[in-house]
Parts: C-alpha cells; structure tokens; sequence
C-alpha cells in the first residue's frame, strides 16, 4: 500500500508526497495584493506535496475578512506570481484556494457600501471585523436567478487569473458557510427557484461553478473543499437529507474528472464525530483522489493512507507552526507549538520567523 511520503498522481499533477498544506487565513495582505512577507511564507512550505493557498476573493464582492488578497485584480494576479514562482523555484506545488464568502461580510468591505450577496437575504450569525471595529453580520441580498449564473462566471475568470499568476491548480471553496454552502444547506438556502429546494436544485450551484472553472482551465487542474456538517454560522436546527446530499454531489462531480475533492471530516478545529456522516459512501460515488482534513495527527495521517482510506492528508495549524513539516512527519520529530496571537494580521512574528529543524 502506499505511504504518506510516496508520490502520488492527481489530476495533470504529480506530487512528491501526500501531505497537504491546507487553506489557512492570516490576514497579511494589505491592500488585498500578495506581497513579499507572503512569498517567503509560501516558500517556507514548499516541501508539502501540495499547498493549498489561503483563502483568495474571486471578485470584490467575495471579501468578509480583513487584509484578505484576492485574485481578480492585475496588481493581485502579478503578487500571487511572485509566490508561485517562489514555490516552483523551491520545488513545490500550489493551488489557489478561490473563495466567495457570501453573507459572512459586511457592507464596510462591500463596493459602495452596499450589502453581500447569498442564496438568502437572512443574515449570518455572527460578527466581522471591519477596518472600524466588531459588527454583526450584515443583512445579505439574495441573489436573482440571473445573478448566480454571473458569479459561476466569476469562478471561472478566477480560476484563469490563477493560472495566469503561475498556480498548478485551483481549488474551489465549497465548505465552512461561505457562499457555495449558503446555497447547499437548507437551514440557510430558502429559495423556491432552480436554485432552492429539493437536494438536486440546492447542489446546482456548486455542480455549475465546477463545471465552469473545468472547462476553464481542465478539469485535472480543478478542485473542491466541502464540509459536510461544519455550519458554524447556520441556525440551529441544522439541515435535512445531509447525506443524500453530498453523496449527490459526489455522484454528479465524478464525471468531471476532477484533480481532487477536498473533504473537511466533522467540525473544523473540533469534533470530528459529533455528527454522523459516511464519508465512505460519498468517497466511492466521487471515484476521484480523496483529500482528508481535520486534526489528523501522523499516526491518523499514516494510517488512513496506508489502508486506502484517502489518497492525500491535509495539514493546516501544523504547517503554521512548522514549515518544514514533511521532514518532522518524516522523522517523527517533535512539532513546534502554534502562537495563537499571531495568527491573523500583523508581519514576520508568528508567521515567517518559526524556525526548521
């Protein structure tokens, strides 16, 4: 069976090893353009067979978190070339993360003020940190029918800008409440037209946007972060039908080809099994390579590629805190501590200054 550190294929990209550099926000963009402190961070990192970069808006309208970059922009598209060239140069791979976080914003980072976008016009629970301090979650607008076709179309031009700045791939941000899972939820999502609804018309959506971004830029160059039952900023109650919906999605990804699906297992940065879910069952309908994420150790990492339970293990907090982290798995050796205060905003401190063995 293959191990963590043996290469794998996905999609057009081969990889040296199986571990993954998941998503993380850091807030260290100012301006919204990639920059120096962030190519040095990227770089650190290379080792990872794949690293998925933070969170990156595919429009203005996308944005909820300060000092976030986006790729949509001229001066964002020749920033994020300096980061990938600097991975490439140091033997890596990257993929951008596109991200459109819907109704988790506020009017402050929206263009003119005006109010975010989603599946629904009811806000988020939830609050924002704007340039001006804490505030609730602003009231979204609930896009048209005619609205959405528009933003499958900004995932697309995304997914081009991103391999325009060099990335080897892209993965598409289908989980954690963003916009994707604003309209795959029905504890969020009460539209009554193609868009809402039974299971087949809440997973258009994402089914569309992957289907653009494919044709964008081929199919083994896409890729897609779900979470099933991580709803952090949903009503309580939770969802209906959870698992006939995913095992939906899955099933109707499959004939994409995709490079890779991206699955978060239980809560993100807690409990694995609160909820019951079979990612088995959605696993064998994607058919595709199967990326795992949420609090593996090495041991859970080694484990669940050995007995072919996924094909790649995404590490997040773990490669904040350690940049040569292949090496450590590799030597078991011990793992640096993260410095929690640093973690968003701010410069070198807690972001390029944690040393190698």
């Amino acid at each position: 069976m293959p191990s963590l550190f043996d290469p794998v294929q996905i999609g057009d990209l081969l990889l040296a090893n199986r571990i993954v550099m998941a998503p993380l926000t850091r807030s260290r963009a100012p301006g919204l353009v990639p920059n120096e402190l962030m190519v040095e961070y990227y770089r650190q990192r290379a080792s990872a067979g794949l690293i998925i970069s933070e969170g990156t808006q595919i429009c203005a309208q996308g944005q909820g978190y300060f000092d976030t970059p986006g790729i949509h922009t001229p001066e964002q598209i020749a920033g994020w070339r300096r980061v990938t060239e600097a991975v490439h140069a140091a033997g890596g791979k990257i993929a951008a993360q596109l991200w459109h976080v819907g109704r988790v914003s506020h009017c402050d980072f929206q263009p003119g003020g005006q109010a975010p976008v989603s599946s629904t016009a009811r806000a988020a629970v939830g609050s924002a940190r704007t340039p001006t301090g804490l505030k609730p979650l602003s009231t979204p607008h609930a896009l048209s029918t005619a609205e959405v076709g528009a933003v499958v179309q900004q995932f697309a031009q995304a997914a081009r800008c991103a391999i325009e700045a060099g990335f080897d791939a892209v993965e598409v941000h289908g989980a954690n409440s963003y916009l994707i899972d604003q309209f795959l939820h029905d504890s969020i999502n009460d539209r009554v037209d193609a868009y809402g609804g039974p299971v087949e018309h809440r997973a258009r959506f994402v089914l569309e946007v992957m289907a653009a971004v494919a044709a964008a830029i081929g199919a083994g160059r896409a890729g897609l972060r779900l979470s099933p039952v991580n709803l952090a900023r949903a009503p309580a109650g939770g969802d209906s039908q959870v698992q006939l919906l995913y095992n939906h999605v899955a099933e109707h990804l499959a004939p994409l080809g995709l490079a890779f699906l991206h699955v978060v297992e239980g809560q993100t940065g807690g409990p694995r099994d609160a909820t019951p879910f079979d990612y088995s069952a959605m696993r064998e309908r994607f058919g595709g390579p199967w990326m795992v994420n949420n609090g593996y150790s090495r041991e859970m990492a080694l484990n669940a590629v050995a007995e072919g339970r996924a094909d790649l293990v995404a590490f997040g907090r773990d490669f904040i805190a350690n940049p040569d982290l292949v090496r450590r798995l590799r030597l078991n050796a011990e793992l640096q501590r993260l410095d929690r205060a640093s973690l968003y905003g701010g410069g070198a401190q807690g972001y390029t200054d944690y040393p190698s063995l």
